[in-house]
């Protein structure tokens, strides 16, 4: 049965909030300020999950969604929403959760970095599968919140050439040998190149490497071929090996790397996120510079154009492998300094051998930077970075790891903002500046957080000892009881005994 429903605000996953009777309702293909009637489709305790009927109310900023897929596929969640207006919910989503997850304002919210709406995403993993019952090999993302790949005939967020492969990809992999032993295809384009890597679970046969070199050459694409693992891919002609390159023409750099490397999904936002990161960061021919998360050096060979030393740290040797020989090749290579190591582990010791830094930028994948700040929260005044800029992908661990660096570091958020990297989805970008306080300040903070270090631990201690006292008088009690029931049937067989005598 359908109720109506007045739709309030929105999450990240473009469903519409409601309530009813005090309990929240999410309303799949609501938006903000619509009267929809709305059927519940899973009710849970604390709250409902509905999915729209009719729209009796139209928001002014619902848009016709430009892809026909919209709603089955799960590669978008927001086209039926105008593009600033998601953007607006980004930004809202980052200043709540610095709130709730780290009772944080930032002193200025920046302007949003904005870039393509459509035909921006220039690395993609579509799925295959041989679906009969759907007219054979399927290529495309999968069906929102299912592990069924979506019938995909087009897509708007890739670029219109790569969208037009769709369909030409389904009939070349239906010719080949083993098409239900081909999981996946992943997209990585450059300039002027468009890298495929294709995933094939048996050997290839003479025939089906025949098929793969006539598609390439009917469309124009590199093929990559991967039999195991990510360092198992190579190119099936040789020569493309080095052929994947994206530029960053303000810095007059050429950054090479291979189809699975990781490199930003929106090549025009990378540009401009790195650009206002070095702003941000205001390095000085003098300073030294570390790049914490670096990768291929996305951020570090910008750095080493304008400071005295760009050090980029990342967990994978093979990517800062790549990153020194880019440097090297650009002529930065007594301007850099890469070094490979786990930064999930690291503590301040680590830290402090790496030598003194005047800024650090910290480019962390979904999971944050937590080891990291809580090192840096216990450098001393003379030992820290005066400025940090931290680019992240997941709002929640990026509050988190602000609040240790403002409440146990001595830092102030001095600004943060949202970076559309992925228009139509609910991911959020975003990137935050701290500013280190004066020796007085860091050191008072440092103190605060020491005493409500000890105090916290004080408490656990007594409510263990509770719990512990507790533990005991209640194994006391259960022991007297037992004493006293030996006892009572001990002095009933001994009157037994007397009796019978």
């Amino acid at each position: 049965m359908s109720d109506v429903l007045s739709i309030e605000s929105l999450d990240l996953e473009a469903r519409g909030i409601a309530r009813r009777d005090g309990k929240v309702v999410f309303v799949e293909g609501a938006l903000p300020g619509e009267r929809v009637t709305a059927t519940t489709v899973r009710r849970k305790p604390s709250y409902e999950i509905a999915r729209v009927d009719q729209v009796l109310r139209p928001s002014s900023q619902r848009v016709e969604p430009r892809c026909p897929h919209f709603g089955v596929c799960g590669g978008c969640a927001m086209q039926h929403l105008e593009p600033s207006t998601q953007v607006a919910i980004k930004q809202r989503s980052l200043e709540d959760t610095f709130w709730h997850v780290g009772k944080l304002r930032p002193a200025r919210v920046l302007a949003p970095l904005h870039g393509p709406t459509w035909g921006y995403r220039y690395r993609a993993r579509l799925s295959v599968r041989v679906v009969p019952k759907k007219g054979g090999v399927l290529v495309g993302f999968h069906e929102r919140k299912s592990s069924y790949v979506a019938d995909m005939r087009e897509c708007h967020v890739l670029p219109r050439h790569v969208s037009d492969l769709l369909m030409p990809l389904r009939a070349m992999i239906a010719s080949m040998s083993a098409p239900d032993r081909l999981p996946q295809v992943e997209v990585s384009l450059g300039d002027g190149v468009t890298a495929l890597v294709l995933r094939h679970l048996l050997p290839l046969t003479d025939n089906d490497i025949a098929i793969l070199r006539a598609f390439a050459d009917k469309h124009g694409v590199q093929w990559w071929l991967q039999p195991k693992g990510p360092d198992t891919v190579h190119p099936l002609v040789p020569e493309h090996r080095d052929a994947l390159t994206y530029t960053m023409p303000e810095f007059g750099l050429r950054m090479p790397y291979r189809p699975t490397d990781f490199t930003q999904v929106n090549h025009a936002i990378n540009r401009a996120m790195v650009s206002r990161a070095l702003k941000l960061l205001d390095v000085q021919p003098t300073d030294r510079v570390a790049d914490l998360f670096c990768g291929l050096g996305n951020f570090t060979l910008p750095l080493a154009t304008q400071g005295r030393e760009a050090v980029g740290v990342e967990g994978s040797k093979a990517l800062t492998d790549r990153a020194y020989e880019a440097a090297a090749r650009h002529g930065l290579g007594d301007r850099t300094r890469f070094a490979t190591l786990n930064l999930f582990e690291v503590d301040v010791e680590w830290l402090r051998g790496l030598g003194f830094f005047d800024r650090m930028l910290i480019d962390p994948p979904r999971e944050g930077a937590h080891a990291v700040s809580q090192a840096l929260s216990q450098l001393t005044p003379e030992e820290r970075p005066r400025r940090i800029v931290y680019v992240s992908c997941n709002p929640a661990t990026l509050a988190r790891d602000a609040s240790i660096l403002v409440h146990e570091g001595g830092y102030l958020l001095k600004s943060a903002g949202v970076i559309n990297m992925f228009p139509h989805t609910g991911h959020v970008e975003s990137i935050a500046v701290f500013e280190s306080l004066d020796a007085a300040g860091v050191l008072e903070v440092q103190e605060n957080a020491r005493q409500r270090a000890l105090q916290q631990a004080a408490d656990v201690a007594a409510a263990q000892a509770e719990k512990a006292a507790a533990a005991a008088e209640k194994a006391a009690a259960k022991q007297a009881a037992t004493d006293a029931y030996h006892a009572r049937v001990a002095a009933e067989a001994e009157a037994a005994a007397q009796g019978q005598a």
